[in-house]
């Protein structure tokens, strides 16, 4: 089962890439929401408050995706599109990739503008940090004080990372699990007498 991905942590540094006397900043983000992409752009609008194009694509998800890709008054499917060819070519998500143009005098046409976007998206991806992450499910366990040392054996034995624990009248951790462990996990702590074992929704 594959289940790792790929995405980014921080922001690139900005990348500058011309073509004909226009320019093209690029910018990549990591990102989760709409909101989110929003607040970046409206940054980068503050800052180059005199660009005539903030051209983007976005993905968001692991499993169920979700994506977006914009011209910002470019010719249909100039600049969007091509931005988010180098999100499937980098097979990369959770990210925001914005080209930033100052038109220089120069038409490029459909071609060059198609050309110049992907190029934007690809130097900027190339200034990011790309990480691999792995698809992790959580569960909730539920359990009396008596059953802590054979709760954190399995713990210990598995590497499991626990993520958040309540000790109150009973002991309550929430444990990340990868995705290809995680019905192995599952079984092994729902076969431990007395523990309540949950998935969360992530």
């Amino acid at each position: 089962m594959n289940d790792v991905y790929k995405t980014i942590e921080k922001p690139s540094e900005e990348t500058l890439f011309k073509e004909k006397g226009s320019k093209f900043f690029g910018y990549t983000f990591p990102v989760l929401t709409e909101g989110e992409v929003k607040e970046c752009l409206e940054e980068l609008k503050k800052k180059h408050h005199s660009a005539r194009h903030f051209c983007y694509a976005y993905q968001f998800g692991i499993e169920k995706i979700k994506f977006r890709a914009n011209d910002d008054g470019e010719p249909n499917n100039s600049a969007g599109l091509p931005i988010y060819g180098q999100i499937q070519s980098f097979e990369v998500t959770n990210i925001l990739i914005v080209s930033v143009r100052y038109f220089g005098g120069t038409k490029l046409g459909v071609g060059g503008l198609i050309s110049a976007y992907k190029t934007s998206a690809q130097i900027a991806l190339e200034a990011s940090e790309i990480l691999e992450k792995t698809i992790n499910i959580e569960y909730k366990l539920t359990f009396n004080y008596d059953l802590m040392n054979a709760v954190m054996r399995i713990v210990k034995e598995k590497k499991l990372d626990i993520i958040n624990q309540k000790l109150e009248e009973n002991c309550q951790y929430i444990i990340s699990v990868r995705k290809k462990d995680a019905a192995s996990i599952f079984e092994i702590f729902e076969n431990l007498y007395k523990v309540d074992i949950k998935e969360l929704e992530t």
